[in-house]
């Protein structure tokens, strides 16, 4: 059995989930995600065995709603995506741009599946107006409904019966998560949006979100935070504050498609945030990750107790 991937989305953690699970307790009572887009974290816990609910949470509402129906309706949705994909280049050319204005018309999460499994890159885009905008990859067709059906259903059996799904603004879900849970954040990233990511209607406020980190830590929640990084020597955005007290680790993500354009040797690492709370739990300590390719998308195997993390640079 693989790993289902219903559908790509850009900045997707999927390729660096296995590093990122090695900073979560062997087990959790629940994974909360206040920025879930293709819930990649959630997905690698699940099919790891290492936690036993899930709160996916998204403030795009058709993507929350998207993420709701592969969990509790895969059957009905595999139909539909079956019945919407076309096999004809020139067809399917003009049908993307049919089903884009008629979700644009009626925010259908169903529709939504199509683009998603169709749009360049997977990449999410939405104009000032919040419509959707990304255009069709010209050298693709999307997934194949038999290989969609796989996913969607591998995905439901996961997820089903341990898992909820909303659209509320992420303050609203952090004020509502337990002392059990353990936080998984991967909010829009400055260094790509400013003040707006146009994977999302809006961006966040840089001073809020930092309030509702520090607002975490006085009721000592667990969690970890995907923010930013560097290219190279060059970093993007602003350093989350000292006082917070977090534990940064660095994940080598690989070599960057504008530094191989350029015949640059610039590599991309993203930066992961651990909570004081979590990194005391697991033993955690400011390191760097380089790429190892085995251990890319072994999510199956058997749950690993990592215990305390070793100060070696691998």
């Amino acid at each position: 059995m693989k790993v289902p991937q219903p559908f790509q989305y850009q900045g997707s953690k999927r390729t660096l989930a296995p590093t990122i699970l090695r900073y979560l307790p062997e087990k959790t009572e629940r994974i909360v995600e206040p920025f879930a887009g293709s819930a990649a974290i959630s997905i690698a816990c699940a099919a790891r065995g290492r936690a036993r609910e899930f709160w996916l949470n998204d403030f795009n509402h058709p993507l929350a709603e998207l993420l709701g129906l592969i969990i509790n309706q895969p059957e009905p949705l595999s139909d539909f995506y079956r019945a919407t994909w076309r096999e004809e280049p020139d067809d399917a050319l003009e049908h993307y741009y049919r089903v884009r204005e008629d979700f644009n018309r009626t925010q259908d999460p169903r529709l939504l599946l199509y683009l998603l499994a169709r749009c360049v890159k997977g990449s999410v885009r939405y104009n000032s107006e919040g419509l959707f905008n990304q255009s069709p990859d010209k050298r693709r067709l999307g997934t194949r409904p038999a290989t969609m059906r796989e996913n969607i259903l591998t995905f439901s059996m996961l997820m089903r019966g341990k898992s909820i799904t909303t659209s509320s603004d992420y303050r609203d879900i952090l004020a509502n998560v337990k002392d059990s849970d353990v936080v998984y954040m991967d909010p829009p990233y400055q260094g790509v949006c400013g003040e707006r990511d146009s994977r999302y209607f809006t961006g966040i406020s840089f001073d809020d979100f930092v309030l509702a980190l520090d607002h975490l830590n006085e009721r000592g929640i667990r969690y970890l935070i995907s923010y930013d990084g560097r290219l190279g020597t060059r970093s993007y955005g602003e350093p989350l504050p000292a006082y917070l007290q977090l534990t940064l680790v660095e994940l080598e993500a690989g070599r960057s498609t504008q530094s191989t354009l350029l015949g640059r040797d610039e590599v991309t690492f993203e930066s992961l945030y651990l909570s004081q709370s979590l990194a005391d739990e697991v033993g955690a300590i400011p390191r760097v990750h380089h790429r190892n390719p085995s251990e890319q998308m072994r999510f199956l195997e058997s749950a690993t107790h990592y215990g305390k993390v070793s100060k070696k640079v691998s």
